[in-house]
């Protein structure tokens, strides 16, 4: 590559892809020799880029922490990727993350080309994020995630102070495995340490994070990945509020109808179906119930806490359906 310029633009692009690039490698890329190389380095030194070298036949380069952060060179497809990953951000459930993630937005689509701007609108418009309502403040500090996700990354532990759902409360010191993201909800999988097991732990129940210093070998978890062993722990989980629901509905229908739910669909014949609700609220439960607000028998379980409270909350919410549906088209 003869035009300097381009060439420097170029290698300030492959230092920001990777921690460290060998020194031959660099040289191939940019088709230069490695004297051209390491003046280009020193051109992006003088230009305030902090580019560590690391000498020897071994040696490469690597772009270092600064005291600020240097523009980001991106291509098309990660300028859009990026841009639509931003939008998403502003309706997540991670503390502050929303005001953030409009800032970084505006500078972004600022810069944007009239094309690509419009790749970004025409994902935008084709896609309605799914967001819940209700009072669960389940929102994630964005500090403890990104605590969290050092650790996971550099294989270092992590202590933290976890909040059960007794509200009992005690320190704990993990080796963490990977985050996963559950509607607004996040979890880490990690190893307890002193438990000697696998655990799942909120992040909304999880506070004052700290790595703990020590590196630790990868473990085998129990799981084809993490998000397998999260949806295994919620369906071990034992739910205060549970209900069994015989629908009249056939299986594929009652599926498809409850798959947002924490339930277990079984057949009871070609047009009838068991629909077993669980929750850690009535609410969440009561909306179980009007989803699948068709003909249907009600078992409440009898090991769940306080049925008769759920029947009567079932009872009401009966009655406020059918207000509702008595005055369906009478609005303006």
């Amino acid at each position: 590559m003869n035009d300097p310029i381009a060439r420097i633009l170029q290698l300030l692009s492959l230092l920001q892809t990777h921690k460290f690039w060998p020194g031959s490698e660099l040289a191939q890329r940019l088709e230069v020799s490695a004297r051209t190389l390491r003046r280009d380095v020193e051109r992006l030194r003088d230009l305030g880029y902090p580019v560590d070298a690391a000498p020897g036949v071994a040696g490469g380069y690597r772009l270092a922490a600064g005291a600020h952060m240097p523009p980001l060179l991106l291509d098309d497809d990660e300028a859009v990727a990026i841009a639509v990953g931003l939008r998403a951000a502003a309706t997540a459930s991670v503390e502050g993350m929303e005001e953030t993630s409009v800032r970084a937005l505006a500078k972004l689509e600022q810069v944007l080309p009239d094309h690509l701007r419009r790749r970004v609108e025409a994902v935008h418009s084709s896609v309605m994020p799914l967001t819940w309502g209700g009072t669960d403040d389940s929102t994630v500090d964005a500090g403890a995630l990104a605590v969290l996700a050092q650790g996971c990354r550099d294989r270092e532990q992590v202590r933290f102070e976890y909040r059960r759902r007794d509200g009992d409360e005690a320190r704990r010191l993990v080796e963490p495995h990977q985050l996963v993201s559950a509607g607004r909800r996040w979890y880490l999988v990690a190893w307890d340490v002193r438990r000697a097991d696998w655990r799942t732990f909120r992040l909304d129940r999880l506070s004052q994070p700290a790595l703990a210093g020590a590196r630790f070998p990868a473990r085998t978890l129990p799981a084809p990945d993490a998000a397998e062993f999260v949806a295994r722990s919620l369906s071990a989980m034992p739910m205060p509020h549970r209900a069994r629901v015989v629908d009249h509905g056939p299986l594929e229908e009652v599926r498809q109808s409850v798959r947002w739910l924490d339930a277990d669909v079984s057949a009871v014949d070609e047009r009838t179906s068991r629909v077993e609700l669980r929750s850690e609220t009535p609410e969440w439960l009561l909306a179980g119930v009007a989803i699948l607000a068709v003909a249907f028998d009600i078992e409440l379980d009898a090991e769940a806490s306080e049925p008769s409270d759920v029947a009567g909350r079932i009872a009401a919410l009966g009655a406020r359906l059918g207000g509702a549906a008595a005055h369906v088209g009478m609005a303006g």
